[in-house]
């Protein structure tokens, strides 16, 4: 193996253990709560939502974090990278904070509208959602850790971190509900104290690197800046992934299961690719900071081979699988009929998909977040937002809503390779140049 492609590797392993870490939580939360009976499963469902999309949240701020700490890192100026670190952890807090509060205030409310209304699902979930909130911090805190650490290439320590949190909420969580007798609250309480060890750890961490700990305001303004064009690209996402849902569930609910089966697998495989984003992230924002222009461009072009080798690797692997997976999920054969529809556009997607999230990667760590944001909304609205909706008018089914998924990466495929080719990107120094803000 290439000294490239091991420190490469040295990043993005312990990355997707990291990635992996909170979909963990809802799944051994999900194993143990499924036995209490449908209502608390489905409360957890209701809740278990919410806490995804603010971990959603943090990453977009620990990614901001990652490429602005990794270029001071790279420049020698490992002190300044720490710096980015303190201020994304006071911003981490903050939110944190915030979401804490609103939880207790808007519990309620949330679970009464994701739940549909009244009942005993609704109150098992306001409930849940009460005590989740209270790890709000700890959550948040720990992201923005993990975003300073990747930005100055330590990966060994926010591994330990996320793997002892993760272990104590395992075991914390059947004990809290069974033979403590807690119930559903049980498993909240077993996250709450797992996420704020999780918190203190990267919160040590910055208090051993013996540095000031006392906010910067115009600093974390700058990180807002960039944590502000995170966020929009993701929204754009966001609005596609539930416009493809909302056109599904019109296909009937054939069509609707399958598009979940499918989809939940694309994520599956998006958060594997990711990994090597993050990678990127790090390694790219190291080089620029060191002033490394044409390293950086040689780094990008080794790291989107890797990426459209792992998609490749991917689509390989759900081609052989397409027999007997969509099985796992259902034994309707009408959802089978309709997941077999939509499986040649999932393999199809992969490939691309693995350059996509690589390139991802590099813009990220190179800063170029704001070119990102509106390519991200021109591919939404000029593409996928129009094909969608077509397939729905003109009756095209599954087949319709994954070959708008497909024109959706290609669109940003292409404008990422011009990008890349360009090499307007690769804007050296230990700041963030002008085009990330």
């Amino acid at each position: 193996m290439s000294p490239a492609l091991r420190q490469i590797a040295g990043l993005a392993l312990p990355a997707l253990v990291v990635l992996a870490a909170e979909p963990l939580y809802v799944l051994v939360d999900t194993a143990v709560v499924g036995h209490l009976g449908s209502t608390a499963l489905a409360a957890l469902a209701v809740g278990g939502t919410i806490l995804t999309l603010v971990t959603w949240l943090g990453t977009i701020l620990a990614y901001g974090t990652t490429g602005r700490a990794a270029r001071q890192f790279g420049a020698g100026n490992r002190q300044a990278a720490i710096h980015e670190g303190v201020q994304a952890s006071w911003l981490a807090l903050l939110a944190g904070l915030l979401v804490a509060g609103g939880g207790q205030l808007l519990a309620g409310p949330i679970a009464r509208v994701l739940a549909g209304g009244e009942g005993d699902v609704t109150s098992q979930a306001e409930l849940w959602l009460r005590i989740a909130a209270l790890g709000a911090p700890g959550l948040m805190l720990s992201v923005a850790g993990n975003g300073w650490l990747r930005g100055i290439q330590d990966t060994k320590r926010p591994l330990s971190y996320v793997v002892v949190s993760f272990a104590l909420s395992a075991i914390l969580c059947p004990l809290l509900v069974y033979p403590l007798g807690l119930g559903l609250p049980g498993s909240a309480i077993a996250n709450v104290i797992a996420q704020s060890l999780a918190g203190v750890l990267f919160v040590r961490a910055l208090v051993r690197e013996r540095m000031s700990l006392r906010p910067d305001v115009p600093l974390m303004f700058e990180q807002l800046s960039v944590g502000r064009d995170l966020l929009l690209r993701g929204i754009a996402f966001q609005a596609c992934f539930l416009s493809a849902t909302a056109v599904a569930a019109r296909f009937g609910t054939s069509t609707l299961a399958a598009h979940q089966v499918a989809l939940q697998l694309w994520f599956f495989t998006a958060l594997i690719l990711d990994a090597v984003a993050i990678a990127a992230q790090s390694l790219i924002g190291a080089e620029l900071g060191a002033g490394n222009a044409e390293r950086a461009r040689q780094l990008a072009r080794q790291i989107t081979l890797i990426g459209a080798a792992s998609g490749l690797m991917f689509a390989l692997l759900i081609a052989v699988g397409a027999a007997w997976v969509p099985g796992w999920f259902s034994s309707d054969p009408e959802v089978h009929r309709q997941a077999m529809i939509a499986w040649p556009w999932f393999v199809l997607t992969q490939p691309l998909a693995g350059i996509v999230f690589a390139l991802d990667g590099v813009l990220i760590g190179a800063g170029d977040v704001r070119y990102m944001r509106n390519l991200t909304w021109v591919a939404t609205l000029g593409g996928f937002f129009p094909a969608i909706w077509i397939a729905y008018l003109l009756d095209w089914g599954i087949g319709g809503i994954w070959a708008g998924l497909m024109l959706f990466i290609v669109i940003r495929l292409i404008a990422l390779l011009a990008r890349l080719k360009s090499g307007r990107w690769a804007v050296t120094g230990a700041r963030l140049s002008a085009q990330a803000t």
